[in-house]
């Protein structure tokens, strides 16, 4: 049956030719661990890419939830933990993802650098993954003040006074990050929209480019 349904759907969308040229398209040999095992170093982009992809699906899952308000966000997230089946270990997920993404991101990045391929032809797409660590951060910092406890709180106050120290434009982006005077509900409800709306759709803006850069360029060469 699933069979005669890809059927189906290759004789109208034409789909295997598209999957087949993601298939075959032939990966350089010193980024094949089965032939250097320094190889290993160019991973970090493809393990931080499935690391996002669980931060999605942990969040949509979280967004079914939590409800972003200073009166119910805290219960909200007491409520996924304790009573919803697996909402402790997705939250988890989500939780230490965060981190881990970072984590690897970074090394993505020190990878790229140290082994030049940062260079020409190759300084766009370094400028556009330069964008990705920003988002990246961001939605690290939006997102850490959601579940409205006394450490997100006063941590997320250190945050926005240290935003507020650029020289210049610290003012507007604290009181653009703060939505007020104080850090509240304003506050909770921007970073909520920052978190799930826009910051994930330049992260996959980013992303897309980021890939089709590739893809076009090729992976670059040892060092």
């Amino acid at each position: 049956m699933l069979k005669a349904a890809y059927e189906w759907l290759d004789q109208r969308l034409d789909i295997t030719p598209m999957w087949r040229d993601l298939a075959d398209h032939e990966v350089p040999e010193h980024v094949n661990p089965a032939h250097h095992f320094s190889a290993f170093i160019y991973c970090f982009g493809g393990l931080t890419f499935f690391i996002v992809v669980i931060q999605i699906l942990s969040g949509m899952f979280l967004t079914m939830y939590y409800v972003p308000d200073i009166e119910n966000a805290w219960k909200s997230v007491d409520y996924l933990q304790n009573e919803i089946a697996f909402g402790q270990i997705v939250r988890g997920m989500h939780h230490w993802g965060a981190s881990v993404s970072i984590v690897m991101l970074f090394l993505h990045t020190l990878r790229v650098f140290f082994t030049g391929s940062y260079k020409h032809p190759r300084e766009f797409n370094w400028l556009i993954g330069l964008g990705l660590f920003g988002v990246m951060v961001g939605l690290g910092f939006t997102g850490y003040l959601l579940p409205w406890d006394n450490k997100a709180y006063f941590a997320t106050k250190v945050g926005i006074e240290i935003a507020a120290s650029v020289p210049v434009v610290g003012d507007a982006i604290a009181t653009f990050l703060q939505g007020g005077e104080i850090v509240g509900a304003q506050t909770l409800a921007r970073f909520f929209a920052l978190h799930v709306f826009f910051l994930p759709a330049a992260l996959l803006g980013l992303m897309g480019a980021h890939f089709f850069l590739i893809r076009k360029q090729g992976i670059s060469g040892p060092l």
